[in-house]
């Protein structure tokens, strides 16, 4: 018995081969964009490699950018810290030069005047940007850090900087770090004395500057607090079994002001433990307190801090980091920070270092100390300013060089650490683009071979369709 097909069946068979054949085409036409990878069903293990290579190229793209904006930061504030060293080496030189006794009045104005031309030029730098955002502040990069009092005759509290032999002599026997700094005081006849503190202990300046060594020449290798003080700022509380106060053993404080303790009416302070911040502002600005007349009495010998009147900068920036992440991973905040702060950048000095009160430096110490070698030199009246500058002054204004110097070279070593991993960064992104290259990019020969297949298969089929299919029923009969 034969089968027979109706004329129906026979054109729907047809148009369904015939679509296929088309879609056959269309789907090979798609791929003449460059790829052939369109939707997850061209070739599902292709599919969700090219997803996982894109991904990798979008980080590479953003580490490449993250790398570049931070060479820009590195680089502007590498070259400013490099000029800042350039100058701040000049002034050392300036210093030297002044220390000279053969300078008369008029060298010494100028001198103090060329020094700070570059205070100035130190300050200019230091506001140094990228764009509208300071490098050199922190996170608060859109705020300018760096200014110089109007006024130069703020009081700025003095400070006697010690070598290193006087840094290991005086170092407290119950302190574990060492001190760079001592207080420097006057008493009513203006005689000089330096405090120590940490450990609230003042010396003779005698003491501290010479009369030490003959103490170290006979054996002595720190401070004999009881023998070599003459007068202690610290207090030790004692307490009752009940824990109330019952007496203070060290000094009373003239001017009540930051009483730490009270035994019988009278006052007693105890000036170590950050004391420092009660006295004076982290730029080493005198506060109400530190103005007082009398700062110590006891047994005949009255006390109060020295100053000197100068210009004072000032720092506005913050001392956080900024991170640009260059690679996957965690944070690395040595080599993922790209910009240099005011610490890192001008040091701690006793008014704002970690013993001074203060969680947070001045973001400007080393650049004061030069306002107030400035000041010493410009204002120079009295021959024993001669000796402090080949003591002190020329100590500050390498101090100043030196930390920079620092700074300078740690940010210049993460420029070249960014630089290296640029090179990384762009081999990476050429792999990253040649398997995206082979994973999904059409073989344009293949391509072309394939649709000449089915265009010549569709015209064939259309071809056959017009001689089978009947034009009308008269034709079919």
């Amino acid at each position: 018995m034969g089968i027979r097909l109706s004329s129906n069946q026979f054109v729907y068979n047809y148009k369904i081969s015939l679509n296929e054949a088309y879609g056959k085409q269309a789907k090979l036409m798609e791929q003449a964009d460059g790829s052939k990878i369109h939707r997850p069903s061209d070739n599902a293990v292709d599919y969700a490699k090219l997803l996982r290579y894109n991904i990798s190229s979008n980080e590479n793209s953003q580490y490449r950018t993250n790398v570049q904006t931070a060479l820009s930061w590195m680089k502007t504030a590498d070259a400013s810290a490099t000029r800042i060293v350039e100058i701040q080496k000049t002034i050392k030189e300036k210093v030297v030069a002044a220390a000279n006794d053969t300078n008369n009045e008029l060298d010494m104005s100028a001198i103090g005047l060329e020094i700070m031309a570059g205070i100035q030029e130190i300050v200019a730098l230091g506001n140094s940007q990228v764009g509208d955002r300071y490098v050199f502040s922190g996170q608060q990069d859109l705020v300018q850090p760096y200014t110089l009092s109007e006024s130069p005759e703020l009081k700025r509290g003095w400070a006697k900087t010690l070598d290193d032999s006087q840094k290991a002599f005086f170092t407290g026997v119950d302190t574990a770090s060492g001190i760079s700094q001592m207080l420097t005081l006057y008493d009513d006849e203006d005689n000089t004395y330096y405090l120590n503190t940490l450990t609230g202990d003042v010396y003779t300046k005698e003491f501290v500057e010479e009369g030490y060594k003959d103490n170290v020449a006979k054996g002595q290798t720190t401070v004999d607090p009881e023998n070599d003080r003459v007068a202690t700022l610290s207090c030790t509380p004692e307490y009752d079994s009940d824990g109330n106060l019952i007496s203070c053993t060290g000094t009373k404080h003239a001017v009540n002001t930051t009483t730490n303790y009270t035994v019988g009416g009278e006052s007693y302070v105890n000036f170590t433990d950050g004391k420092i911040k009660e006295y004076f502002k982290n730029t080493g600005e005198l506060t109400d307190n530190g103005e007082q007349e009398r700062f110590y009495t006891e047994g005949g010998l009255t006390l109060r801090f020295a100053y000197v009147r100068q210009q004072i900068a000032s720092y506005s920036g913050d001392e956080k980091k900024i991170d640009m992440v260059k690679l996957n991973g965690a944070v690395d905040p040595n080599s993922d920070t790209v910009n240099m702060t005011g610490q890192e950048l001008f040091g701690s000095d006793i008014f704002d270092d970690a013993n001074s009160g203060y969680s947070v430096p001045s973001g400007v110490a080393s650049l004061n100390n030069v306002l107030g070698v400035y000041q010493k030199i410009y204002g120079h009246l009295v021959s024993s300013d001669r000796e402090w500058l080949r003591t002190d002054g020329i100590t500050l204004a390498d101090q100043a060089h030196s930390v920079t110097v620092e700074a300078q070279t740690k940010i210049a070593a993460r420029a070249q650490l960014y630089e290296n991993v640029t090179d990384m960064l762009t081999t990476q992104g050429e792999n990253i683009t040649k398997d995206i290259t082979d994973v999904s990019s059409t073989d344009v020969g293949e391509l072309a071979m394939n649709l000449m297949e089915q265009q010549t298969l569709y015209n064939l089929a259309l071809s056959l369709g017009a001689r089978v299919i009947p034009q009308s029923l008269a034709d079919y009969l």
